[in-house]
């Protein structure tokens, strides 16, 4: 399944960087569906692990759909956000402690987002970067190299696409954001299998 997940991601990669949306459409969810797989093959993947990938790949579904699906893809990740923090084992306080470092440390580039963004999604848009902070805060609380690379790089993958949706649109962003949107997605998948 990992072989299969590698090769359905630069499959995509590659659509997406030739603009080639018959290989992204087939290519895209392959690759997240590639990536449940192999999670549930293992006994240690616990049940929030599943459900986050599931999410990611619904949210996967909706935002590369022709129709604008935005919000609704938005919805997707942000309960998978949050079924990885429940995924995560790590001390509440410890947690809290990250997300102010996380919040604060981002909040230009989160004020630059928000400001740009129509004023119905700022929101929603909030909502989610604060789950996503969250995630990222407790893949450093739980003091796992992988987790806080998967998350990382997770993180880095949103915030070009607020930044490219929003504030100003960049020639490499969809080959960018995809690259570390599967990457991202892996490492926090084997950080929390070998964390198990």
């Amino acid at each position: 399944m990992l072989i299969a997940f590698t090769v359905a991601a630069v499959v995509d990669w590659f659509s997406v960087g030739r603009g080639w949306k018959t290989g992204e459409y087939l290519a895209k969810p392959a690759t997240l569906a590639f990536l449940v797989l192999y999670a549930a093959g293992y006994p240690e993947a616990s049940w929030a692990l599943l459900a986050a990938l599931v999410f990611s790949l619904l949210g996967d579904i909706y935002l590369m759909l022709p129709t604008d699906m935005f919000i609704a893809g938005l919805g997707a990740f942000l309960l998978g956000h949050i079924a990885y923090v429940v995924a995560i084992d790590a001390d509440m306080a410890t947690r809290l402690f990250w997300l102010a470092l996380i919040v604060v440390g981002s909040s230009p580039i989160s004020y630059m987002i928000l400001k740009s963004a129509p004023a119905h999604m700022r929101a929603p848009v909030a909502v989610y970067m604060l789950a996503i902070a969250s995630m990222v805060a407790s893949a450093f609380a739980a003091r796992d190299g992988m987790l806080i690379a998967g998350s990382l790089l997770f993180f880095a993958s949103d915030a070009m696409i607020g930044w490219n949706r929003f504030v100003q649109p960049f020639r490499l962003a969809p080959v960018a954001i995809i690259v570390t949107y599967h990457l991202g997605q892996l490492g926090l998948v084997w950080g929390l299998l070998a964390g198990a």
